[in-house]
């Protein structure tokens, strides 16, 4: 099986990513912060590496700004429902995932919050413009997707962090296709939230997610429990990531995103972005020659697209195309890839699309493959 699905989990691992997992079964088997004997204290000094390696790739000042999550949805969902309260107004794009939308869209429902949904544009002014219409007196916060999963266009963070911290709103950017793979810089974005899981990009183990926020102390809990620190106090503590992080962590899983951070670091973004990206033009163009093959980008930019190219085949249901080339060995993502709002700007509602995904382990031979048999088809 050639893979082609790295925007929903990277595979394979980096093989130092298997080891760190192993060893935390072997060797660093006790609760981290939950005892004073020298297990549990090594175990937690573990812990506190990766959470260490996290911050030095984000460029966070503080290692105890970083929540370790179960994933992008947990993150998202921790920091928009601690953060908001009754009477705030959202701001959305219109390239959003589910796990921005419906949480969203949830607490809409229950009559606490209002959105609003901002059109984007390749013209990263218009979309700037597109969101400062939307603004209203009581606009608390703007949720905005780094790079969308289904079709791969990116948006301008750093401008739309200048322009929030401007208006006095807060900003959560959804990173889960772009951490570890674009450079965030959290000292110079104006960022209070940055969600990213650690299956995708980072290439830790699936069932890890990391929420970066200054303002954690201010968050309101929506999980409450154990932490190991402060027990005799009946509220869940203020300090960072107590407030945040209760119960057992998922130690074999933090150990094993640490690994990915580390092979991240060490290949550097930029770096893993440029040999994806190369490889993505080379399908893109192969595509483009195809008569009955419809793309959805006008071009496959370096620094404007993600290493993400979605498809169709004339007169053939996304999901029946995908299945036809899994026969042929090529494992794909088709349907809505849990964006209906991205594929509602883009028309592609009712059949979906095909979804490309480069990873770092993805060669020009395998795309070659990859071009040979949707030619085929």
């Amino acid at each position: 099986m050639i893979y082609f699905d790295n925007a929903a989990t990277t595979f394979p691992k980096p093989k130092r990513v298997e080891m760190a997992m192993l060893r935390a079964i072997t060797r660093y088997g006790a609760n981290p912060g939950r005892a004073a004997h020298n297990l549990a204290m090594e175990t937690a000094g573990e812990v506190y590496k990766c959470r260490e390696a996290v911050a030095e790739l984000f460029n966070v000042k503080e290692p105890e700004n970083v929540v370790f999550c179960l994933n992008t949805t947990h993150a998202i969902n921790l920091a928009v429902k601690g953060i908001l309260r009754r009477g705030d107004h959202v701001i959305i794009s219109d390239l959003e995932h589910n796990a921005v939308l419906r949480p969203i869209h949830a607490l809409a429902q229950a009559g606490l919050i209002s959105y609003c949904i901002a059109q984007t544009f390749d013209d990263d002014e218009l979309t700037l413009r597109s969101i400062a219409r939307l603004i209203r007196p009581n606009t608390r916060l703007i949720t905005i997707t780094h790079a969308s999963n289904a079709f791969g266009i990116s948006l301008p963070i750093e401008k739309i962090a200048d322009f929030a911290y401007s208006q006095g709103i807060l900003l959560l950017v959804d990173a889960a296709q772009t951490a570890g793979l674009l450079d965030i810089d959290m000292s110079k974005a104006c960022i209070d939230f940055l969600c990213m899981p650690g299956h995708k990009s980072l290439y830790g183990p699936m069932g890890t997610g990391v929420l970066i926020t200054p303002l954690g102390s201010a968050l309101g809990t929506i999980i409450e429990g154990g932490t190991g620190s402060f027990s005799a106090d009946f509220c869940m503590p203020s300090v960072m990531p107590d407030r945040l992080e209760c119960g057992t962590s998922n130690v074999p899983g933090i150990l094993g995103l640490g690994a990915g951070v580390s092979f991240v670091t060490e290949n550097t973004p930029r770096k893993i972005y440029d040999h994806s990206m190369r490889i993505g033009v080379q399908i893109f163009s192969a595509l483009r020659r195809m008569p009955n093959v419809e793309l959805y980008t006008n071009s496959f930019e370096m620094g404007k697209h993600l290493p993400v190219i979605a498809f169709n085949i004339s007169g053939m249901h996304s999901e029946e195309a995908a299945a036809l080339l899994n026969e042929r060995g090529f494992a794909l993502r088709a349907g809505i890839q849990c964006s209906p709002l991205a594929h509602q700007k883009m028309g592609t509602q009712k059949t979906g699309t095909v979804r490309i995904s480069i990873g770092a382990f993805n060669n020009p031979r395998q795309a070659d493959m990859l071009c040979h048999a949707i030619g085929r088809l």
